[in-house]
């Protein structure tokens, strides 16, 4: 692994093409590398995973308006939409795929310097694939490029600090996974990586205050650019160069500033592509520094018994947890009983709250309006807080994968005085964790979130499929996504209609 060290350059310098970070990130994606065996299963099992929840997702009323734009843009060869059969137009089938995965929040994460998503990244090379005719082999090979990117930029760039949305990793990861997948010569693939980041920078307030459905629209519109930064990058469209160092580059007007450096780091010629295995799935509906939180409140709860005799709870944690759904964010909708479904997801103190009270996390339950009103998880949800503690900050950016820990300390004082105090480093479905996510806990997340959704015979054939995902012929690909079962696409919600048809 090197690390490329990233700055603005003046125009006035001298800076070739070849230097440019788009263009490491081309010879990444250019390189004839084999897929380890480790990287390959963990692929395969993230494709179970954005299928399960998007099968969850599959009536929500962003995704059956996702689904509808793409319903309107009919093509062959083209690609497939979950839920439905025919073929679609690449990009509108990335849109509508894309949605349908990230609207319940609960597939992979990254964490680093910056914090991303990277199984956004599926949708949009899986289109790709099935509407250029390629295999299961060359899907693994894109997909394991675009961990790889994703998890490299996020590593080195991060984002948030500037308030810029982790998308703008998204759209250069899928386009160099799409060049992997296509085997695209490297300039061709710096060009869509250029155009892709250009087109898909924008702010952190799709994740602030009023949170709404954009949040899970802002991945897939990432994805859909890749998908167009490539084909217009094939006719021979160049893109802003350099896009992050230019003197008005994304560095230099975004991020740091003009005299801001960034280590990204990037595998060598020949260095086989693990970054996936640094990722995590959720085992709950939830922000991800919410999957620990939750594990020890149900383990807490207990030991503090009557929760009516709560006086206060704070839990401590790191500087991100704190300031992104901690009270840190100073964002009062984050203790609004009547907020959105996406700004309880981003509130650790509601989240906390109902583990507490429940003993358990649903991805439909524990959101709904009439459970976020109730009187007495108000009142508890109110007497929780959040503090940033620097041990914790330093294990959350810890190298160490042993160290590194997305948790909190959580201190229940209680009416009567006495103070609880239990901690937890990582969830319990962490690879560290008490209960680590295998295959086979993959495959019942998909059973249980595919039920009453999809017939039982689809659910085995869709998953006899993944997981011969590197083994299918060009024309199996189809094969990756899955029919709802007769009624359910009814259940979706009445939609006013729009531009398309």
């Amino acid at each position: 692994m090197k690390n490329h060290i990233v700055r603005t350059h003046r125009s006035a310098e001298q800076f070739p093409p070849g230097e440019h970070l788009a263009r490491r990130i081309a010879e990444v994606a250019a390189d004839p590398v084999a897929v380890p065996a480790d990287t390959e299963e963990m692929i395969v099992n993230r494709i179970i995973d954005n299928a399960a929840v998007a099968a969850a997702a599959l009536v929500r009323r962003p995704v059956a308006n996702a689904r509808a734009q793409a319903l309107a843009h009919p093509y062959r060869p083209g690609a497939t939409v979950f839920g439905v059969p025919g073929r679609f137009s690449p990009e509108w089938a990335a849109w509508a795929n894309g949605v349908a995965v990230r609207e319940l929040d609960f597939h992979d994460t990254f964490l680093a310097a910056e914090y991303s998503h990277p199984g956004d990244n599926i949708p949009a090379v899986l289109a790709v694939a099935q509407h250029a005719g390629r295999s299961g082999h060359d899907l693994i090979r894109g997909l394991a490029t675009a961990y790889e990117i994703q998890v490299g930029l996020a590593r080195g760039i991060c984002l948030h600090e500037h308030k810029i949305d982790h998308v703008a990793h998204l759209g250069p990861s899928a386009a160099a996974g799409i060049g992997t997948l296509l085997g695209l010569d490297p300039e061709i693939v710096r060009q869509s990586i250029g155009q892709a980041l250009h087109t898909t920078t924008a702010t952190r307030q799709s994740r602030k205050g009023e949170i709404s459905s954009w949040k899970a629209y802002a991945p897939a519109f990432a994805g859909k650019m890749a998908v167009e930064a490539v084909d217009r990058a094939l006719r021979g469209e160049g893109s802003p160069s350099p896009i992050w160092e230019g003197e008005d580059g994304v560095i230099a007007r975004l991020l740091g500033g003009p005299e801001a450096e960034y280590a990204v780091p990037l595998p060598g010629p020949g260095e086989a592509k693990r970054g996936i295995l640094d990722t995590y799935t959720k085992e709950h509906s939830a922000e991800y520094q919410s999957q620990a939180a939750i594990d020890l409140a149900r383990r807490m709860r207990s030991r503090i018994g009557d929760l009516v005799a709560v006086a206060s709870i704070v839990l401590h944690t790191s500087h991100h947890t704190h300031h992104v759904i901690g009270t840190g964010s100073n964002d009062p909708q984050k203790f609004d009983p009547h907020a959105s479904r996406e700004t309880l997801d981003h509130s650790v103190m509601y989240i906390f709250a109902v583990a507490l009270q429940d003993g358990a996390w649903h991805h439909e339950r524990s959101y709904a309006p009439e459970r976020a009103r109730r009187a007495d998880t108000v009142a508890l949800w109110r007497k929780i807080s959040t503090a940033e503690d620097p041990e914790w900050t330093r294990r959350y950016h810890s190298g160490d994968p042993a160290e590194r820990a997305f948790g909190a300390r959580a201190e229940v004082t209680l009416t009567s005085g006495e103070v609880i105090v239990d901690e937890l480093a990582v969830a319990d479905a962490h690879p560290l964790g008490a209960r680590p996510f295998g295959r086979a806990q993959y495959i019942a997340k998909f059973h249980a979130l595919a039920e009453g959704v999809l017939d039982p015979a689809e659910q085995d054939r869709f998953l006899g499929a993944a997981q011969r995902a590197a083994r299918l012929s060009a024309g199996e690909l189809g094969e990756l996504s899955f029919a709802a079962a007769h009624g359910v696409l009814a259940r979706a919600p009445r939609l006013p209609e729009g531009l398309f048809r």
